[in-house]
């Protein structure tokens, strides 16, 4: 039934390219074989399993039966003999009557298992050869074949699996397959992420071969395989790009308490220092400013802002504004609310395009912001209750 040399090399393919075990791959042969068998040969309850040789392509086949004693099945002397001596349980015997129909072919009674093996115990299996019935046939060798390939699928899906699950809140690298609709499908060898229109970097432009990076914040098990959700826009791929170039995140002598972004034209993140003799805003710029210029080119010129963490919420409110400089900050706590002033001539750096940079400082701060000049001219900002960036459970 099978070439030996055929499926040796079939299975170090696979334990080296797929990652998958070679036990799994034997295991899926001998379910596949005693299927099989069971199919052709078997009888209803049996169970059957089969040992594979993988060297000389032996095979052979056991029935296995459960030691059982009579609390645990019904016997034929319990069951009606016949359709018209059928007496009807009570309620209270339906209820408390938990046992199933015996079943030579599946079960052995233990003080029967007792005379094959001495030592035998209620629940424990008795195994017995079965006869080699040699070629099952085309059509078991065909369920055979297909079930060998179940298996193996399911094993791959396993093993790509747990390599992406442990990958996933990390950038990937991986080739642009196809776009489709505005959504981009990316191929990582062995499996396929998808990288959907809201998830990208407006502006952005991709074509098919390209290399691209990108932030795994799912991964996902589906009919087809397992599916890699993709995001560049998520404030996460922000955080991961500073740590590939900032030793001191990953380290975690500094640490990233907050990010606020609008993916493709600006961000704010705010930094936090564990030594008082390491600048945490002079980490993430670098010298001459080559981390930040390095992130924000991936980013295809993304503005970052790198403000410094404060446990003083005034101060932090103040530094979220920057570049704006501001001349005093009014915190009204029962409204999570603060008023901020500043000089005519900040307003407008400020609020920023669009009012921008306000809603970035809200944000990030989680603080609903006014922003009132000298002349009485005001303009407010609160943070999103509910902000459409993904959370990632770790």
């Amino acid at each position: 039934m099978f070439d030996l040399k055929i499926i040796n090399s079939v299975i170090d393919q696979l334990e080296e390219e797929r990652g998958i075990p070679r036990e799994k791959t034997l295991e899926a042969i001998e379910s596949s074989l005693a299927t099989a068998y069971k199919k052709e040969h078997g009888k209803r309850g049996q169970i059957i399993r089969a040992k594979f040789d993988i060297n000389s392509g032996k095979t052979e086949f056991h029935q296995v039966k459960i030691v059982v004693d009579e609390s645990q099945v019904k016997m034929e002397d319990d069951l009606p003999a016949q359709a018209g001596e059928e007496e009807i349980p009570t309620s209270e015997e339906t209820k408390t009557d938990e046992r199933v129909r015996f079943n030579p072919e599946h079960h052995i009674l233990v003080e029967d298992a007792i005379k094959i093996k001495k030592n035998s115990k209620i629940d424990d299996e008795l195994v017995f050869p079965l006869e080699d019935k040699g070629d099952f046939g085309r059509i078991a060798a065909q369920t055979a074949k297909q079930i060998i390939m179940q298996k193996i699928r399911e094993a791959e899906k396993t093993s790509v699996l747990e390599e992406f699950g442990q990958r996933q809140g990390e950038i990937v690298n991986g080739t642009v397959q196809r776009i489709e609709r505005g959504n981009i499908f990316v191929d990582f060898g062995r499996a396929t992420g998808l990288l959907q229109y809201d998830e990208q970097i407006r502006g952005e432009h991709y074509k098919q071969g390209e290399r691209i990076r990108a932030y795994l914040y799912s991964v996902e098990e589906s009919p087809r395989g397992v599916f890699l959700r993709l995001s560049r826009s998520h404030p996460k791929f922000l955080e991961k790009l500073f740590e590939i170039e900032t030793p001191e995140l990953a380290n975690k002598t500094v640490e990233i308490k907050a990010v606020a972004r609008e993916a493709g034209s600006r961000s704010k993140i705010a930094i936090f220092s564990n030594d008082e003799h390491i600048d945490p805003v002079g980490s993430l710029v670098g010298q001459r400013g080559v981390r930040v210029s390095t992130v924000m080119s991936e980013l295809g010129g993304e503005k970052i802002d790198v403000i410094e963490w404060s446990e003083d919420l005034s101060q932090f409110i103040e530094d979220s504004l920057s570049p704006a400089t501001v001349m005093n900050v009014e915190m009204i706590e029962e409204e999570k609310r603060a008023v901020v002033d500043v000089s005519p001539d900040q307003q407008s750096l400020a609020i920023g395009k669009g009012g921008q940079n306000v809603r970035l400082a809200a944000k990030l701060t989680g603080w609903k912001i006014d922003i009132k000049s000298a002349k009485g001219e005001n303009s407010t900002e609160e943070a999103d209750p509910e902000p459409k960036d993904k959370e990632i459970k770790s």
